[in-house]
């Protein structure tokens, strides 16, 4: 996997969506969007739905990409010129060529359209086609039924659950459902979403 890309200002565009770099100046953008305390009812990070939240948790998410762990996007509505939500690579895992998309979260007016079909066009596209992954992987809490379909509909195949994985804010043990899409796999789940894109 030819790591120097995260060095650099990854900006992905399509049709309906810009994917640009993470970055405090989104704070107020995404203040705005994650308002609504439902966005972040299965969220590892608990209720962030308030400017300082916010903040802290891009502080946080520009601190993990500094260890070249993750790397953050806020996701831009082409046609409104307003920040959808954001998304992310984590757990990037060079020497295994692979890496995982989440931490995915859009505002109530940019769910079920056709924001994150274009979204997860764009970074499966990039994962596989210039960082040359093997494996990219997604997971969701077991209890988030949106997200497990979510997740289905782009044609990850899911692996299975890791139970008591997580600790959450509130204390709760999470069980994880965790899903990939392989290589070999990539060109049949692109045309499926090129469809579902009308590309």
């Amino acid at each position: 996997m030819p790591t120097h890309y995260f060095d650099q200002e990854i900006v992905l565009e399509g049709q309906v969506v810009r994917l640009e770099p993470l970055s405090l100046s989104h704070v107020g953008g995404l203040a705005r969007v994650g308002s609504d305390p439902s966005i972040w009812r299965y969220m590892l990070y608990g209720d962030v739905a308030s400017e300082d939240g916010i903040s802290r948790w891009v502080e946080d998410l520009l601190q993990r990409k500094k260890t070249g762990v993750d790397y953050p996007f806020a996701v831009i509505h082409r046609p409104s010129g307003e920040v959808a939500g954001a998304t992310r690579y984590l757990d990037i895992r060079p020497a295994h060529r692979g890496l995982e998309i989440g931490g995915t979260w859009y505002g109530k007016a940019f769910q079920r359209t056709g924001v994150n079909t274009e979204t997860k066009y764009l970074l499966l596209t990039f994962a596989f086609e210039t960082l040359d992954c093997i494996r990219v992987q997604f997971k969701a809490d077991s209890r988030n039924e949106r997200s497990l379909a979510a997740i289905e509909r782009i044609g990850a195949r899911r692996e299975g659950v890791l139970r008591n994985h997580m600790i959450l804010e509130d204390g709760l043990f999470r069980h994880s459902v965790y899903f990939s899409i392989v290589d070999s796999e990539w060109p049949d789940v692109k045309k499926m979403l090129e469809a579902k894109l009308l590309i």
